[in-house]
C-alpha cells in the first residue's frame, strides 16, 4: 500500500494549492501516465477517469488563497501534502512524495523523490489527480472573474494575467502575500 503524494497550484499567483495521494495497484495499467506537466489537457482528462477507476484509494486536499496567506506558501504546500495523506482510505503504509523535502509530522515511512512525478506511476498520477482537481476549480473562477482569463492560465503569472492585473487590481482569490500581486 504505497501512496504517490504531489500537489498542484504551488506556484500561482491566485486560488488554491491542491495536493492528491493515491495508492495504484500493483499491475495498473494507465498508459501515457506521466507528469502533469508534460500531458495535454485532453490527456489529463483522460488519465483522471482511468485512475479514479483503478486507484485502490485516492485523498484530495486543497489550502485556500487566504490560508496561503497566512502560512506563507512553503507551509501551505507541506500542510496540503499531509491533509492528502491523511484523507487517503485505505491508509498507505508507506508514502513517497514528490520534491526534496519530507512530510513534517506524517507518521507513516516516506521517501522524497526529485522530479518523483516522471519516475514513479504513483506520485505521476497523484500529480494529474491534483492538477485537474485544481484547473477545474480555477475554471469555475474565471465564470465569476472572468476578466482575469483564470480559464486560460490558471491564475500562473503569464503576460495576460499580469496585464489584468495591472488593469484590475487583484481579486479576492489573489494571493496577497506574493509579491506580484501585493
Amino acid at each position: 500500500m504505497i501512496a504517490g503524494v504531489d500537489e498542484a497550484g504551488r506556484g500561482p499567483l491566485a486560488g488554491p494549492i491542491v495536493a492528491a495521494a493515491v495508492i495504484l495497484p500493483l499491475n495498473c495499467s494507465l498508459p501515457g501516465l506521466d507528469d502533469s506537466k508534460k500531458l495535454t489537457p485532453k490527456q489529463r482528462d483522460r488519465l483522471f477517469f482511468e485512475i479514479k477507476k483503478q486507484a485502490l484509494g485516492i485523498g484530495i486536499s486543497l489550502i485556500s488563497h487566504r490560508r496561503i496567506d497566512e502560512l506563507n506558501i512553503g507551509k501551505a504546500n507541506l500542510l496540503v501534502l499531509h491533509n492528502a495523506v491523511a484523507r487517503l482510505r485505505p491508509a498507505p503504509n508507506f508514502v513517497i512524495v514528490d520534491g526534496r523535502q519530507k512530510i513534517p509530522g506524517l507518521k507513516i515511512p516516506q521517501q522524497a523523490i526529485i522530479r518523483g512525478d516522471g519516475k514513479c506511476n504513483s506520485i505521476a498520477a497523484a500529480s494529474v489527480i491534483a492538477k485537474v482537481t485544481r484547473d477545474r476549480i480555477m475554471e469555475k473562477y474565471h465564470l465569476k472573474y472572468p476578466q482575469y482569463d483564470f480559464a486560460q492560465h490558471k491564475g500562473y503569472a503569464t503576460k495576460g494575467h499580469r496585464r489584468s492585473l495591472s488593469l484590475h487590481g487583484p481579486c479576492a482569490i489573489h494571493r496577497r502575500s506574493f509579491a506580484y500581486v501585493a
